[in-house]
């Protein structure tokens, strides 16, 4: 074979339906126009600096963050890709303040996708790691326009998540509810090839990330957490943690599924109109869903992300997640020292 042996990710998502003889085929459809699109993006971000897309647009989006190039042409392409085929009723997007509707002309389906076309894009300009995140959610009106309220789903409602992660390969990270699974693209085949079944996070981790710079906003129960592990070998921990920060949910997802540690991005006192930084549904709730079926935790600190009823389409929520015992101790010390 020449995936010599491998699965692609059509074969993977054919033996998947098998699992379930009433499937249509639908679902297969739209996983396989989400993955056009990040390969779509892949090359985009790759040809970034001969494309004249790096640096800044000049305009920002929704959230007041300053756009590039990249982050415009990311946001098209997903809606391109993936509206025309059926299978939505509609799309919500970090650089959108309100749900795309599907054109008129086109039929529309039963799933709804919502997604940030480009993670971490402020990495572009030194070429870091960034990727694309999306999460499949069921309509509540199949064939209907979606209205904003149809998103506001608990993370436990998720068909399907996954992101791209665009470094020295592209891969495709992807859980349909029964593991955690990545795809390397085969630039050759242009094909995504099955490459890490399964993936899992261990219990325990001598690694954290998270962004030393909010030091003086976190409340208690993070900066005892942090200062433990900086303590090292002769603190209360035993031994000694390192420390990481790629400023890429993306970036720092992938690590975590592929050598475990927990990622921090905990709610603080910086801004007290927000109760965190990441988007609860394009962000936290895909990464919570990949992470919970490679059998990590997820946690907005107090209690599980997944189980976040949303009250607002760019809700903004406090995300730590990673190895499990890690996380717990986050959570045992907000209930012990509580805070803000």
């Amino acid at each position: 074979m020449p995936t010599a042996g491998r699965a692609t990710l059509a074969q993977f998502l054919i033996e998947e339906r098998r699992r379930a003889p009433e499937a249509t085929g639908d679902f297969d459809s739209l996983v396989t126009d989400i993955a056009l699109a990040c390969k779509a993006i892949a090359r985009r971000v790759a040809h970034g600096a001969l494309q004249g897309e790096l640096g800044s647009a000049g305009s920002h989006n929704v959230h007041g963050e300053e756009q590039t190039p990249l982050d415009i042409a990311s946001n098209e392409i997903f809606l391109r890709a993936t509206e025309w085929g059926g299978h939505l009723a509609g799309m919500a997007s970090e650089e959108l303040e309100l749900p795309y509707p599907i054109p008129s002309h086109l039929p529309r389906g039963k799933y709804l996708l919502v997604f940030d076309p480009l993670d971490g894009s402020s990495n572009l300009d030194v070429n870091m790691s960034v990727g694309s995140i999306f999460s499949v959610l069921r309509a509540r009106t199949p064939g209907a326009h979606a209205k904003l309220d149809d998103f506001l789903q608990p993370g436990t409602a998720q068909v399907c998540a996954g992101y791209a992660v665009y470094g020295p390969s592209t891969m495709l990270v992807l859980t349909i509810g029964r593991g955690t699974h990545a795809f390397t693209l085969d630039p050759s085949l242009s094909e995504w090839v099955l490459s890490h079944a399964n993936l899992r996070v261990g219990p325990s981790a001598r690694e954290f990330a998270i962004n030393a710079s909010n030091t003086r906003f976190w409340e208690p129960a993070v900066k005892r957490y942090v200062d433990e592990c900086l303590a090292g070998v002769s603190g209360p921990r035993g031994f000694d943690f390192n420390m990481r920060w790629i400023a890429s949910l993306v970036a720092e997802t992938h690590r975590i599924l592929m050598r475990g540690g927990v990622f921090l991005y905990p709610r603080d006192s910086k801004n007290h109109t927000r109760h965190g930084r990441l988007r609860l549904l394009y962000e936290a709730n895909p990464i919570a869903f990949l992470i919970e079926q490679a059998g990590g935790m997820a946690s907005t600190g107090y209690s599980r992300t997944m189980d976040v009823l949303p009250t607002g389409l760019h809700q903004r929520i406090g995300f730590i997640f990673g190895s499990s015992e890690e996380v717990l101790r986050i959570e045992q010390y907000h209930r012990e020292t509580p805070g803000m």
